[in-house]
Formats: C-alpha cells, sequence, structure tokens
C-alpha cells in the first residue's frame, strides 16, 4: 500500500464526482492511489457523509468567518492536506476561487473536473452558454490546476450530444455520467506519470 499516491479530495456539495474517484481507488486493487482526505468548507456537504461511509478520513474549514480574507482560509485549508501528507489534490465541486498563492503549493499535483469542453465556457452556467451558443457538442473536462481560472494542462475530455430541447438540467445531467467516467480514468493515468489526453465520447 505504501507506493500508492496518497489522494485529497475538496468537496462543497453533495460529492458525487468525489464518490466516483474514492470508489475507483478502493474497488481496484492495482489502482496507483488512495483515498487519504476528503476536505470541505462546508459542515454540511454530504460528499463528507459518503466519504465517511467509506472510511475515508473527513474535515471541514468553513470559509465563512474568513470573510473576503482568501488567504487566511487558505492558511488554515491547507493544515489538513499536509497532515494527510497528500500527494496529489483533486477539485470536485469545491466552490471556492484558490489563490495563485494557494494553488502554486500544489502545482503539478492538483486536478479538476469542469463541465464545457476547454478552453470554451471557463466559469460559472456552462451548460446554458453551450445552448446560447448554439453548439451541438458539450462536455467536460479534467486539467491541471493551475493560478489562472479554468485554465492549465487538460488531461481529457467526454463529449456529449446536444440534443434538440435540451434544457440546462438535461445537459449538466448528460454531463454528469461523462464526469463519473472522465476523471477516475484521468486520476488513474496521472498517477501512473500519463499525461496525454484522454478523449471519451
Amino acid at each position: 500500500m505504501s507506493d500508492k499516491k496518497r489522494v485529497a479530495i475538496l468537496v462543497s456539495g453533495g460529492g458525487s464526482n468525489m464518490v466516483s474517484l474514492v470508489d475507483s481507488m478502493l474497488n481496484d486493487a492495482d489502482h496507483p492511489g488512495q483515498p487519504c482526505l476528503v476536505l470541505s468548507n462546508n459542515a454540511d456537504a454530504g460528499g463528507l457523509t459518503k466519504a465517511a461511509a467509506r472510511g475515508v478520513a473527513t474535515a471541514v474549514v468553513d470559509h465563512r468567518p474568513f470573510g473576503k480574507d482568501r488567504e487566511a482560509f487558505e492558511a488554515e485549508l491547507v493544515k489538513p492536506i499536509l497532515e494527510a501528507r497528500a500527494d496529489v489534490v483533486c477539485l470536485a465541486g469545491f466552490m471556492r476561487v484558490l489563490t495563485a498563492g494557494f494553488v502554486r503549493q500544489f502545482e503539478g499535483r492538483m486536478l479538476n473536473i469542469h463541465p464545457s469542453l476547454l478552453p470554451k465556457y471557463k466559469g460559472l452556467h456552462t451548460h446554458a452558454r453551450a445552448l446560447e451558443a448554439g453548439d451541438d457538442r458539450h462536455g467536460c473536462t479534467v486539467h491541471e490546476v493551475t493560478p489562472l481560472l479554468d485554465d492549465g494542462p487538460i488531461l481529457g475530455q467526454a463529449e456529449v450530444p446536444v440534443n434538440p430541447g435540451d434544457t440546462p438540467d438535461d445537459l449538466a445531467a448528460r454531463v454528469l455520467v461523462q464526469e463519473h467516467r472522465l476523471y477516475p480514468a484521468v486520476l488513474a493515468r496521472y498517477l501512473r506519470g500519463e499525461r496525454d489526453v484522454l478523449h471519451l465520447s
């Protein structure tokens, strides 16, 4: 077990992508990673309960007492990650924008999943924006995290068709299915040192 990479996962909500990552590691004896921590900025995050049920250590650092002082929040946020001796950090629905100072501590060791085919539609409301643009394909991207929002080297993408009459919720549901396939696949490859872009459809 000691040769496995230790993976910390940051969540803010229900943690469905976290569950896909954790289950992929726990259910495959040959997986190069092991979950060492699920960390949230929200004590009520459903992902914490799901992680604990799988035997994964959890921690909470509430951002609200820090107001707009992001550096002070991140100074506390980093502590459980370091205590867990995480080799890699995965953002999985973590709804706080991280400062460049925090990101640089884990540069080359932090991944994120974003619900668009980057570089299209960085930021929020990606599904509505894809529909407004009249796109016929949409999807999700796993990328390395850099100080620029939703930037960094792309490691994998999965596409879905945009169907006539789709709503943003329809598209979000279809993309989420692909997120749950793509993120675990990319993480396993990443931990093995593979950096070529994985394409799923």
